[in-house]
This record gives structure tokens, sequence and C-alpha cells, in this order.
């Protein structure tokens, strides 16, 4: 009988620390997520937060480009406009930069002075003295300057001055070379002989440029 008591006994506090725990685990219920706090560690006050940035991955950002002068030729550098000359007695003028385009003229004049407006790879954009022309290619220009007198007759003189001695005279549509140019002269070779013209004479120099 004892036994049975001894036995009961123990049973009943078991009972009663179970039902203890069970008010424990009802007292705190688990944790919800709302109820989490995440602890980072504190950033070093040299370290700049990351900041979001609108380059793809990989591409670092790139420096602003200035504006190209359109004054430059985009291929050479080189002013524009400018002048040029014709290196043989026949060049196509097309309509684009490239052998698929049409030929709108056709230059016959070696050494003809040409005014060269526009560049894109191997070709220039150039005209005559009355505006004709086109897309030539590079290799059929030359650097080599020249003048075309404009005027009916021009007078070609021993100095640059109105008062020196008429070397000889050329009509218009003569070509010579250009030796030198001053604000308002120009010394051209033509057939041999050496004179100054007056710049309003001829046409391939700009009116400002200097020729040394």
């Amino acid at each position: 009988m004892r036994v049975w008591l001894a036995i009961c006994a123990a049973g009943w506090g078991l009972a009663t620390a179970a039902l203890a725990e069970g008010d424990l685990m009802r007292k705190a219920p688990p944790a919800r997520p709302s109820d989490l706090v995440e602890v980072s560690a504190p950033i070093p006050a040299d370290v700049a937060p990351a900041v979001a940035s609108d380059a793809p991955p990989g591409l670092a950002a790139l420096p602003d480009t200035p504006p190209r002068d359109p004054n430059r030729g985009a291929v050479t550098n080189l002013p524009l406009p400018r002048f040029v000359t014709l290196k043989t007695n026949e060049g196509n003028a097309r309509r684009g930069p490239g052998l698929t385009h049409r030929i709108d003229w056709v230059f016959t004049r070696a050494g003809m002075p040409l005014r060269v407006t526009a560049e894109f790879d191997n070709w220039r954009r150039v005209e005559d003295q009355e505006g004709a022309g086109g897309w030539i290619h590079y290799s059929l220009l030359s650097g080599t300057r020249s003048g075309l007198i404009v005027q009916e007759m021009a007078d070609f003189r021993d100095t640059p001055d109105d008062a020196a001695r008429v070397a000889f005279r050329a009509e218009a549509g003569v070509v010579g070379r250009l030796l030198e140019c001053s604000r308002d002269w120009c010394r051209m070779n033509v057939d041999g002989t050496r004179a100054w013209v007056r710049k309003t004479a001829i046409w391939g120099v700009a009116a400002d440029e200097i020729v040394e």
C-alpha cells in the first residue's frame, strides 16, 4: 500500500512538472519575423556606402568627349574649308563617299584648284570655282596650291605694288601655281614666269589666308 502511494505521488509530481513546462511554453510563443531585428556591424567612417549606378555591370563611366570642331576635318583635322589641287587629268566626283555612288561630275584638268568642304574616311567632298563637284577619293588630290584666274585680264607685276612694272597678263581660266600670298597679293608661277597678282583676281586662296 505504501509502495502504491509512493508511485502515485511520483506520478503526480511528473504530471505537475509537465503542466508547469507547458505553461512556460505557452507564455513564450515562437518569435515572429516582424519581431526579429537584424544587427549589423557599424560601417567605418572612411568607407563610403555603395551607390547604385546606371552604368552596365563591368563598364566604367567614360569621360565627357568634347564636341568636334566643325572647322576641322573629321579625318585629317585639317582646316575646313581648304584648297587643294587635282593630281590627274580625270577625277570622278560622286554623289556620296564611295564607289557605289553615281558619278555626278568629272574634273578633267590636272592642277586645277578645288575646295574641300567635308571629309569621310578616304573621301573628300570638293567643289570648283562654280560650286560644282562631289565626293572624290583623296588619292586624286594634292596639297600643292594653285590659283585660277577669274578676272577677265589680270596684270602680273614684278612686286606686290600697283605701281610696279607689269611683267605679263593672263586671261580668265589660266591656272598657275601659288608660291606665296600676303594679305592682298599672291606670287604665282604661270608657264615658268613668276610675278605678283592681286588676290582678288584669282580663285584658290581664301581672302584672309597667308601662304608662305
